[in-house]
């Protein structure tokens, strides 16, 4: 079983905690006890702004340590729940396909159906739905998320594939907005 913690680099993670004893610290104050060795590699994730992969047994505190992260940074928790069959597309982004066809209705019903500001608006942002990676890499955020891909290890090849590029540019592109 494998979960893959990670910060986004939206703001300074690592100004948060100046020493491994401080992070040590702060866990405990959230009742997590960790080892000098765990508590030093989630230093250095938050410190280099890199991904961290928490392999282990069933039980041992993988999801709770993105948990009690995420709280001792003030930062939002988000998460993507891995299964066989899940798609890159489902991990990011999806059409509002039922708004989208209540918004060609309405243009259709006053009759302000000009076809480039259609195509422009249709596809517009207030259609999309932000699924956790989307979710995490935003730019709206004011506090760099802490995101927690569960059970990496049940997604397929292409999936995995795909989070290590977008794990390494912390950005996605959607061919009708851009990246």
């Amino acid at each position: 079983m494998s979960d893959l913690t990670t910060t986004l680099p939206t703001n300074d993670l690592a100004t948060d905690f100046a020493t491994v004893d401080a992070l040590e610290e702060a866990l405990q104050s959230e009742r997590y006890i960790t080892d000098r060795s765990l508590a030093t590699t989630l230093y250095l994730t938050l410190a280099l702004r890199k991904p961290l992969l928490l392999e282990g047994e069933a039980g041992v505190g993988k999801t709770e340590i993105a948990k009690v992260l995420a709280s001792v940074l003030g930062a939002p928790l988000i998460r993507l729940q891995c299964y066989e069959g899940l798609d890159a597309s489902s991990a990011i982004y999806e059409w509002d396909y039922p708004r989208q066809m209540l918004y060609l209705r309405s243009l259709e019903a006053t009759g302000d159906l000009q076809r480039e500001e259609v195509q422009r608006n249709l596809f517009a942002e207030e259609f999309l739905l932000k699924r956790p990676l989307l979710q995490a890499i935003d730019a709206a955020h004011t506090q760099s998320p802490v995101l927690l891909i569960d059970e990496v290890d049940r997604a397929d090849q292409e999936l995995e594939a795909f989070l290590l590029e977008i794990l390494s540019d912390f950005q996605v592109t959607v061919p009708e907005l851009g990246t």
